[in-house]
């Protein structure tokens, strides 16, 4: 689990196929000293596992469900991608609960600079709307944002100088696709609601004791 705060921006060295995935290794920039093999790492927002970890780079396999899903096929050697590492129970929670599990690819639909920050049009499989609300929380390549308008399927977010200079994100250009993955507790709630047949919020909160 994540909390959508980018550590760093790292830097892909190479790429491998490795049966139907890839295996990738990622230059992080950072001491991973105190890291080891099998620790988990958010690259562009996606869950990998360190299979290999040397002085501040690890390697990690993607596999061809999360390729199938995700913008990592479209990486190259000289890419640069946003890393996090997984939370910790003494973590602070600066973001919000980011799960690393990459739910579809938007399209950067325009980027627009708004005084001192950049404004970010996204555009989405509008069947995932339904996750989405004005100032609710987002994800995009790992970066927990604030959703600051919705119309039909394009939200806006706002990137302020601070994160711009320390995310991928800024890099990318109209055309170019990002990972999105949506709040997973409106996923909860939704399927809390879809078993309650029919049932309304209010009579399924009474039934589990929260009301």
């Amino acid at each position: 689990m994540f909390t959508g705060i980018i550590e760093a921006m790292g830097t892909i060295v190479s790429i491998r196929p490795h049966q139907q995935g890839f295996e990738l290794c990622v230059d992080t920039g950072m001491d991973l000293s105190h890291d080891r093999k099998g620790d988990s790492f958010a690259v562009d927002g996606t869950c990998l596992t360190a299979t290999t970890i040397e002085k501040g780079r690890f390697i990690a396999v993607a596999s061809a469900e999360t390729v199938s899903r995700s913008t990592l096929g479209s990486l190259k050697p000289g890419s640069k991608v946003n890393i996090e590492r997984a939370l910790t129970l003494s973590t602070r929670l600066g973001g919000h609960l980011v799960l690393g599990h990459v739910d579809a690819v938007g399209t950067i639909r325009s980027a627009d600079r708004v005084g001192e920050s950049i404004r970010i049009g996204i555009r989405f499989d509008k069947e995932f709307a339904r996750y989405l609300i004005e100032k609710g929380s987002i994800a995009i390549d790992g970066i927990s944002l604030t959703v600051n308008e919705l119309k039909g399927d394009v939200f806006t977010v706002n990137i302020i100088p601070f994160t711009a200079g320390a995310v991928s994100l800024t890099l990318k250009r109209p055309g170019d696709r990002v990972n999105l993955e949506f709040d997973v507790i409106g996923k909860y709630v939704e399927r809390l609601l879809d078993r309650g047949g029919g049932a309304s919020l209010e009579q399924l909160l009474k039934k589990q004791g929260y009301l």
